[in-house]
């Protein structure tokens, strides 16, 4: 991703050189993603039709979450503005005046659009009528996460992402990148600490003028060569495990959600990703509270016989960031800089902001370091704005029938986020309560989690005792009216991409 996006950016300008082991293998999760994913492609000029066949890529409409509060209910955190009436979210109205159990049917297209297994798009590749203007594709629009901070595009992607890599290694290649299949043995600094050069097994020395280290949990460059140390968010997210399934899928046979889903289990979750020809699935969990072949066993069985023969990958999870992802000459990007636990798919949005970031920041000769200085405070904005929201899903979750659960309601939580918490005890979250500066998630995601998970108490504003209920119930009504609406018109995820592989969607 990082060296597509470079030379996108800077084409022939600048000289990029991507090193990669043969021997050492990715990660192989992070198949879900963000909406603000829609601009990294634009960026590369790319096309739904063009990548997304070639990826297995589906749509994701939101998180679907289930049994956070209780065994048997679900909620979903989808991609959709949230709606207000006389100054008041719907949110606060549906507090006062609720329609059904169900907030998020009743607040939300997506959440209909999820239950019935719908895409996003008709079969010819019309979008569906949404608060925005989709750009047009000739010439594809350039855009970017900053310039639509806001914007709430009505959907994401699952896709495999080593097929992804290989696509934008491709991409890459084709535009100039020199793609250096080898390993790293040796890390040259000189007298400053800067790096110098690298010395691969067989290519021998490859010199450069910035680093942007990749290599994953180790961090080779960053923190191992340079020494700038990890800080952990483990006190308050203390999921360290996750183990991995690969299942075939059947699309024929098997519908395919709309949206990830999260499945709550005795030591943390489950997560759910549909693709065309499998579904990613694996136990995202707490070694403190489980090991790790009780977590393979409880995800096979989650799974059914379809997972029998599948081999299992055990991932060991740094959760947290280094404190400082640009340092001298060296930028880290992606777990080499930061990760929390999958949750909400952040994994991949953390990579798309932090290359957004490194091109608006680029460097001069002068390695001016204010630059460094600004990178740094925006990456480490978004990953404890993005720690506080993720601890606000177990905090509020209501279930509480074993140590782990119990224990995510005394754990100690980020100071800000304590007063936070007592605040929206009083009046839900709003652009004025919420993580102050930018971290991917608005401040509808947050009331999302709240009513969803339950087990935080919240009122609505007590103005709303006095106030005229008839805009709100006419839109809680015209909601209504579009899901039905649209669960009627538009195809299955099944029937569009099964249309889009044979070449008929426009999109």
């Amino acid at each position: 991703m990082t060296a597509s996006y470079l030379v996108a950016a800077f084409g022939d300008r600048v000289d990029i050189t991507l090193v990669e082991s043969g021997r050492v293998g990715t990660i192989g999760v992070g198949e879900a993603t963000f909406s603000d994913i829609r601009h990294f492609f634009e960026f590369l000029r790319l096309e739904e039709k063009d990548w997304m066949p070639a990826c297995n890529a589906t749509y994701k409409l939101a998180v679907r979450f289930e049994n956070w509060r209780e065994p048997g209910h679900h909620f979903y955190h989808p991609f959709e503005q949230l709606r207000s009436v006389d100054g008041f979210p719907l949110t606060d109205w549906w507090l006062r005046h609720p329609a059904t159990e169900r907030f998020d049917t009743d607040c939300f297209v997506m959440a209909s659009l999820c239950d019935a297994n719908r895409s996003p798009r008709y079969l010819d590749g019309t979008l569906i009528d949404q608060d925005f203007v989709e750009h047009g594709h000739k010439p594809l629009a350039r855009s970017t996460i900053a310039e639509f901070q806001g914007a709430q595009f009505p959907y994401a992607y699952h896709f495999e992402s080593s097929l992804l890599a290989e696509y934008l290694r491709d991409y890459a290649t084709q535009r100039g990148v020199r793609h250096v299949l080898d390993d790293v043995v040796d890390v040259e600094q000189d007298h400053r600490g800067w790096i110098e050069r690298l010395r691969t097994e067989e290519h021998g020395l490859i010199e450069g003028g910035l680093f942007v280290d990749c290599t994953g949990f180790k961090g080779l460059l960053i923190n191992k060569a340079l020494g700038e140390p990890f800080e952990s968010y483990q006190d308050s997210l203390p999921n360290d495990s996750a183990v991995a399934l690969q299942v075939p899928l059947d699309m024929d046979r098997t519908p395919m959600r709309p949206c990830t889903t999260a499945t709550a289990q005795d030591a943390g979750w489950i997560w759910t990703i549909p693709m065309i020809s499998r579904i990613g699935t694996g136990y995202v969990y707490a070694r403190d509270y489980l090991d790790p072949e009780e977590a393979e066993r409880t995800l096979r069985e989650f799974v059914g016989p379809e997972a029998a023969d599948v081999p299992a990958n055990h991932i060991r999870m740094r959760i947290g960031r280094t404190r400082r992802s640009w340092v001298n000459n060296c930028v880290a990007i992606g777990l080499s800089s930061g990760f929390v636990e999958p949750l909400e798919s952040t994994g991949i949005f953390f990579i798309h902001q932090a290359i957004e970031q490194l091109v608006k920041f680029f460097p001069a000769a002068d390695w001016d370091p204010s630059l460094r200085s600004l990178y740094n405070s925006s990456v480490a904005h978004v990953m404890d704005g993005v720690r506080e929201f993720l601890v606000l899903h177990y905090r509020g979750a209501k279930r509480a029938d074993n140590q782990y659960w119990r224990d995510t309601k005394t754990r100690e939580v980020p100071d800000a986020l304590a007063e936070r918490l007592e605040l929206w005890q009083s009046k839900l979250p709003d652009a004025e309560t919420v993580y102050p500066y930018y971290h991917g998630l608005p401040p509808y995601s947050y009331n999302c989690v709240l009513l969803g998970t339950g087990g935080i108490r919240t009122r609505p504003s007590p103005a709303l005792e006095l106030a005229d209920e008839k805009a709100a119930l006419l839109e809680f009504q015209t909601i209504r009216d579009k899901a039905r609406r649209l669960v009627e018109e538009l195809p299955t995820q099944n029937e569009y991409f099964a249309a889009m592989r044979a070449g008929t969607p426009a999109s």
